[in-house]
């Protein structure tokens, strides 16, 4: 008597998807609406200021750029006359955010140098907290703190890179007037940009490849000699894109500069005397006692240092990323 054979049954094929169960869809496009919120809110304070800064770029033209006077007077008819230009204040921008920049990123890679391959870890945590917290500060404390503490220490040194400096030209002092100078807005402000330079610039020395350190570390080199030999050439790159978000904080800072800067529209080259301003700041000023004309031309203003600065950190982010990616 024969057995017969088993019958072989073939499973059915397991249908495979890749659909996202429904609480993981909920949960992306809650975050997706958040993500794009940040973009349409920056796109809707760009076209409201395109709007009211419209005609002021109508009857200026490219002057409102090139221009160096700001006023608003009558004629004899009663009518006001205006001649709206932003070049002193786009001069005095460069002047004070390029003198934070100076004193702020020597600091900042040296602090980050520090933390990265010179701090216990103990020591390590406690100074990245405390950097953190530097960058939530309002900027009224910081420029409350430049007025009644650093200011006369700050003239000091003024009257100091006068008297042995005072040869070149912008260290030269017209009028013996150092308080409240570009100098001292640019030391307020070099603070302020520290967090931002010192994190980038300490996520970009993290990320310097372990064997490259391993090696030179084999072929006996100090720790000083590494860092001069990987670290550096690794992250330069990245510690010029933390310059460039730095120096985009700089630009748009308004109330620090406003308490620390005596605000004058004219063009002043001189980083140690008490006269200057820069766009945010003049914005500041003018806004409460502007005619209807002229509020227009301020907002065509804020649009200028928008598009500025909104230039300025794509290019950090941009520089940043390709750090990130090749290690140049």
């Amino acid at each position: 008597m024969s057995v017969a054979a088993p019958t072989k049954v073939t499973p059915a094929p397991r249908v495979i998807t890749t659909k996202p169960r429904v609480s993981d869809q909920i949960f992306r496009g809650i975050v997706t609406a958040f993500s794009f919120s940040a973009l349409v809110i920056l796109s809707l304070i760009a076209l409201f200021l395109l709007l009211k800064g419209f005609n002021t770029f109508k009857e200026q033209g490219f002057g409102f750029i090139t221009n160096f006077e700001w006023s608003v007077t009558q004629d004899e008819a009663g009518k006001d006359v205006t001649h709206f230009g932003l070049q002193a204040m786009l001069i005095g921008t460069v002047v004070i955010s390029f003198v934070a920049l100076f004193i702020a990123v020597p600091l900042s890679v040296l602090t980050a140098l520090f933390l990265t391959f010179y701090a216990p870890e103990r020591v390590k945590k406690i100074l990245v907290t405390i950097v953190d917290l530097m960058a939530a500060f309002p900027s009224i404390l910081y420029g409350l703190w430049g007025f009644f503490v650093l200011m006369p220490m700050a003239v000091y040194w003024a009257k100091l890179l006068h008297k042995w400096l005072g040869w070149i030209y912008i260290f030269d002092v017209p009028d013996p007037v150092f308080s409240r100078s570009p100098f001292i807005a640019g030391i307020v402000l070099s603070v302020m940009i520290i967090p931002i330079i010192t994190s980038v610039s300490r996520e970009v020395f993290s990320q310097t490849p372990l064997d490259r350190v391993q090696a030179a570390y084999a072929l006996g080199a100090t720790r000083f000699g590494m860092i001069k030999a990987v670290a550096f050439p690794y992250a330069r790159s990245g510690i010029v894109g933390g310059a460039m978000l730095g120096l985009g904080r700089a630009m748009g800072e308004t109330v620090a500069v406003y308490t620390v800067l005596n605000i004058v529209y004219k063009i002043n080259w001189h980083v140690l005397i008490g006269a200057g301003g820069n766009v945010a700041s003049m914005i500041l000023l003018k806004f409460g006692e502007a005619t209807q004309g002229e509020v227009k031309a301020l907002m065509a203003a804020g649009l200028v240092l928008f598009v500025v600065t909104l230039i300025v950190n794509s290019i950090a982010d941009l520089i940043v990323a390709r750090s990130g990616k090749t290690g140049r």
